[in-house]
């Protein structure tokens, strides 16, 4: 066996080394972010670069799969500070907090209703132009 077939079998059994390579995806992102000043964040970049690389056939969804799941399983550790936040600036639970927290449900609540609704229609649409 190769060194590269070694390695590539250590990371796809390594959760670490995963998320290693999950953060380097977001790192590189976010420096084509800070050196081409674009208004997208880095995360954002990155992750479009690790669909390309995976639709490509480049890289192996068992490649990252242990390390995204274990990410989106402790998803919540990472909204500890912003918990914190609030409980250090009490202004955001004053009227005008609510309001912006208001703001912020509707709007959340209007993306998720539009979302459904388009994937109804062209679930219905596919379903009628297979059928046709």
């Amino acid at each position: 066996m190769t060194a590269a077939l070694h390695a590539r079998a250590a990371l796809r059994r390594a959760r670490s080394l995963q998320i290693l390579l999950l953060a380097a995806f977001w790192l590189a992102g976010d420096l084509i972010v800070r050196s081409l000043a674009l208004p997208v964040p880095g995360g954002v970049v990155g992750m479009v670069i690790l669909l390309g690389l995976l639709a490509l056939g480049w890289l192996d969804l068992r490649s990252v799969r242990l390390g995204a799941y274990w990410l989106l399983a402790e998803m919540l550790l990472f909204f500890v500070p912003a918990v914190i936040a609030v409980i250090d600036h009490q202004e955001f639970l004053s009227p005008l907090g609510l309001k912006i927290g208001f703001v912020i449900l509707a709007g959340t609540m209007m993306v998720m209703m539009t979302t459904a609704l388009t994937v109804d229609l062209l679930y219905r649409w596919r379903m009628r132009h297979a059928l046709g």
